[in-house]
């Protein structure tokens, strides 16, 4: 740890800290959240500074001091001239040993060590998945940003290699703190889990898939795998819906047969229950900066089967089953083998809670703050393991 006479003064900027409970409110809103909560805690001896919307849900977290933003930068378009033309007059008031964008984007006239999280980049692998000039932002500034920073933090060894491989940035300024699992998700008592079942009319069998209903989710492969299926075990689908689900018309079909049911937004304090009520959990993903559902399934002890893509082979490891994102037989297959192989599926889950156990949010933000420490003393950054 740091020791100098003054105190460390680090401030954050967490402007997409979420103003209300959505399927938009997830990732990268619940990452911020969580590392807020933990911060003062793993390092009681630094001073942190909070810069949130107006909105914001800001964490019970004794030890931070929060300044909320009095323009709505709740709106994209203001947020981006607040952070770039005001925020640096806000942070030209004070004195401070580093600023940490919380998001991709660091106001460019700032003259202090920076440290910016980067927490995918889909605007780059899936530029059609952004508006114009949200994608053309996101590239020029997250570019230029990381190109300035003393320190570039990912989510992931995937995202990690990105920066590496496309933007040609120095791999010793990249670290990792991988997002952690809250103790909420974990196996619910069967009682419990039976009446919620009865609550919404779920049969003993399904499968299930959590998140955005657009196309990197490759939610097009799990439904022709589910229509293969025999005999059929329907597919649950819980989560908004996102940009050109062009395969909703497929879903539409399978619903029709009953083999496949799209609940939508579900509150996030209902999600272990449904984690829990799964036979298995699946998500055929084409890219993810982290992905947290099948973290929080392993955590509840579903099973679960994902795509080898992008950071998924990193959060399940040898848990899970892992299928080539195109592979409509294997998932076919996979799928079949899962929910007739009560074996399989017992070890799956043995080692899905191991492996939960490994990612904590305090391990997150300790991670995050031993980062910070070896910048402000000028020694090499945190090796990747």
């Amino acid at each position: 740890m740091l020791s100098n006479s003054t105190r460390i003064r680090i401030a954050l900027n967490a402007q997409l800290l979420a103003g209300e409970a959505s399927y938009r409110s997830a990732g990268i809103h619940r990452y911020i959240y969580e590392v807020l909560r933990r911060l003062p805690q793993a390092a009681p001896d630094i001073a942190f500074t909070a810069f949130i919307g107006p909105r914001s849900l800001a964490p019970e977290a004794a030890g931070i001091r929060w300044v909320r933003a009095t323009w709505p930068t709740h709106r994209p378009a203001i947020r981006i001239l607040w952070e770039q033309l005001v925020f640096p007059l806000l942070l030209a008031r004070e004195e401070w040993s580093m600023l940490h964008a919380m998001a991709f984007v660091a106001p460019l006239a700032v003259r202090l060590p920076v440290v910016v999280t980067v927490y995918d980049l889909s605007f780059v692998h899936h530029p059609e998945a952004f508006r114009t000039w949200n994608r053309i932002y996101l590239r020029l500034f997250t570019r230029l940003t990381c190109r300035r920073a003393a320190g570039i933090l990912t989510i992931s060894q995937a995202t990690r290699e990105d920066l590496i491989r496309l933007w040609r940035l120095p791999p010793e300024r990249i670290g990792v703190a991988y997002p952690g699992v809250d103790p909420r998700f974990r196996p619910l008592p069967e009682e419990e889990v039976a009446a919620f079942r009865a609550r919404y009319g779920l049969p003993d069998r399904f499968i299930l898939y959590v998140g955005t209903l657009e196309p990197r989710k490759n939610l097009e492969v799990l439904l022709e795998a589910i229509a293969r299926l025999s005999p059929p075990v329907p597919l649950i689908l819980v989560g908004g819906r996102g940009w050109k689900p062009a395969f909703l018309y497929r879903l539409r079909a399978l619903e029709r047969e009953g083999r496949a049911r799209w609940i939508g937004f579900v509150p996030d304090a209902e999600l272990p229950l449904w984690y829990n009520a799964a036979t298995l959990f699946a998500y055929p993903s084409r890219y993810e900066g982290f992905g947290m559902p099948p973290l929080e399934a392993m955590a509840c002890g579903t099973p679960v089967i994902v795509a080898r893509a992008s950071a998924l082979p990193e959060v399940v490891g040898e848990a899970g089953l892992q299928i080539d994102p195109g592979d409509v037989e294997g998932w076919t297959e996979g799928i079949r083998m899962l929910l007739h192989d009560v074996g399989l599926r017992e070890a799956l889950r043995a080692r899905g809670l191991a492996r939960a156990q490994r990612f904590t949010w305090e391990e997150t933000a300790q991670a995050i703050v031993r980062f910070y420490n070896n910048l402000l003393c000028n020694q090499p950054l945190p090796s990747i393991p």
